[in-house]
């Protein structure tokens, strides 16, 4: 699997203060150890150590899974050196449930998240997958994103600086999804953010951020601890997924769950099974429950859940299907429907949460002030100048434009393309591009994610998208379709009886 070190003369830099830290006095380190001493997150310490191992001065102990530094023999000269001692190449992370994960990997694809190793699809092709999420239960091994706990009398007030949701309204036992931003209103990232205690939090990311929580905290009374590592999550996601959930669990009452609650209980279905934190919540727009637990105790959770699934059509879900859905559902993902502010090459790139469909999201009303809000006052009063839309595809003028090379759409069956392509007024200019599209299974339908200008995403309104027909590229004609594409009632809806349709 390749791996790609974050790039610029920064990252460089960081590489070889890493690479300084090996000295024939301490030529081992272990990982944690040395990503706390330079201020870095471990995932991006282990890319950056990836560069060194590909040169040949560093590698990882067999024994102690540690990295030791590989001095260059003398006269060896500049190029990469030869391994010895044993030593075995750097390999990505791994999550608390890899054992089991890989030893269900039959399609042995998997992908770099955040440094960690997951698994794309179980089966050859993520059909059988998706259709787990969407008429039975799917497992989803989530653990990569970065998780934050902040404690402290200043906590809440450290979280309504960061973020644009009032947690003045938070309480113990919710989660709230929210978005945060630089001070010029643009878009950092967006997550999820638990309420474990009235000065307890997690909050859930995509990316590093606790720099960013550390510096708008300077002064406060509140602890930000990055406990990424240390916690492992599921996302249990489809019809069946309360049956499964019930089964495997003990101590919570998934029946009084509401949307975005959150309970605590215990893995197994007797007493003294191991702590496991459960929300309602998901990136499948269905009925579903993420599952946090200690690393420690994750394959035990892991077990407890398939074995409780067997009666129930569970099956484990990679990432491609985890992508099929979450179009579905009209969810938006970071570095594909959106950029970062934080890494964005261009000025164009960065947007705010209203351009990015996330202005629910931003809470102008609230008391306190947080990072970003002048900027996003601004654009309240003139209106964003982009908008997030839903796109359908025109079946008949798929089947046309095929026609024409004498082939029927070769859309049906294909995971969902993050390729970004343009898109056009009718016969016009482009305004703007589709991030992210595949055909739906379930809906029928070609459906997309798209960011266009303001003028162009009123419900209705006609565009050509750009797609792909055999060697070429052709436009189709697309409407803008209200998001989500698919939105049952069992998501939402308190007590609903398990594995009913809605």
């Amino acid at each position: 699997m390749r791996r790609r070190a974050p790039q610029g003369t920064q990252a460089v830099q960081r590489a070889l203060a890493l690479l300084r830290s090996f000295t024939p006095e301490t030529p081992e380190h272990r990982l944690s150890k040395l990503a706390a001493a330079h201020g870095l997150h471990p995932s991006t310490a282990h890319r950056l150590l990836g560069v060194l191992e590909a040169e040949g001065l560093i590698g990882r102990s067999p024994d102690s899974q540690a990295y030791r530094w590989l001095p260059r023999p003398a006269g060896a000269g500049a190029g990469p050196s030869i391994h010895h001692n044993g030593l075995r190449p750097l390999e990505p992370l791994r999550t608390p449930f890899h054992r089991r994960t890989a030893a269900l990997c039959e399609s042995n694809a998997w992908r770099d998240w955040s440094g960690y190793a997951c698994v794309e699809t179980y089966e050859p092709t993520p059909e059988r997958e998706y259709w787990a999420v969407r008429n039975a239960a799917g497992l989803i091994d989530v653990s990569p994103l970065f998780k934050y706990e902040i404690t402290g009398a200043d906590a809440e007030r450290l979280l309504d600086r960061l973020m644009t949701r009032d947690f003045s309204k938070s309480r113990t036992g919710r989660v709230m999804y929210t978005s945060w931003c630089n001070e010029e209103g643009h878009l950092l990232q967006d997550g999820n953010v638990q309420r474990l205690a009235g000065e307890r939090f997690l909050v859930s990311a995509a990316e590093p951020c606790l720099r960013w929580f550390e510096d708008c905290g300077w002064s406060m009374d509140v602890e930000v601890r990055d406990v990424s590592e240390e916690v492992g999550v599921l996302a249990l996601q489809g019809p069946r997924s309360r049956a499964v959930a019930e089964a495997a669990t003990t101590g919570v009452d998934f029946g009084a769950m509401r949307y975005f609650d959150l309970a605590t209980g215990e893995v197994g279905s007797g007493t003294g099974g191991a702590p496991v934190t459960v929300s309602r919540t998901g990136y499948t727009g269905d009925l579903g429950y993420e599952f946090w637990v200690a690393a420690e105790h994750a394959e035990a959770l892991w077990d407890a859940l398939v074995e409780a699934g067997q009666d129930h059509g569970l099956l484990p879900a990679g990432l491609l299907a985890l992508d099929m859905v979450r179009v579905e559902a009209g969810l938006v993902l970071i570095d594909v429907d959106y950029v970062s502010a934080s890494h964005a090459e261009i000025e164009v790139l960065k947007v705010t949460p209203a351009e990015a469909g996330l202005a629910f999201t931003v809470k102008l009303d609230k008391q306190a002030d947080f990072v970003g809000r002048r900027a996003l006052e601004l654009e309240r009063d003139r209106g964003p100048a982009w908008a997030m839309v839903g796109l359908e595809v025109d079946w008949f003028e798929l089947e046309r434009l095929w026609s024409e090379i004498d082939l029927r759409p070769q859309v049906v069956g294909q995971p969902a393309s993050r390729e970004p392509t343009p898109v056009f007024a009718p016969g016009g200019w482009q305004v703007g591009q589709c991030t992210t599209r595949f055909f739906s299974p379930l809906l029928k339908k070609y459906i997309g994610l798209a960011t266009v200008h303001a003028d162009a995403a009123a419900l209705g309104t006609e565009l050509d998208v750009e797609v792909a027909v055999g060697y070429g590229r052709r436009r189709a004609r697309a409407q803008v379709v209200r998001r989500p594409f698919f939105n049952p009632l069992r998501k939402t809806m308190v007590d609903p009886m398990p594995g009913v349709d809605g």
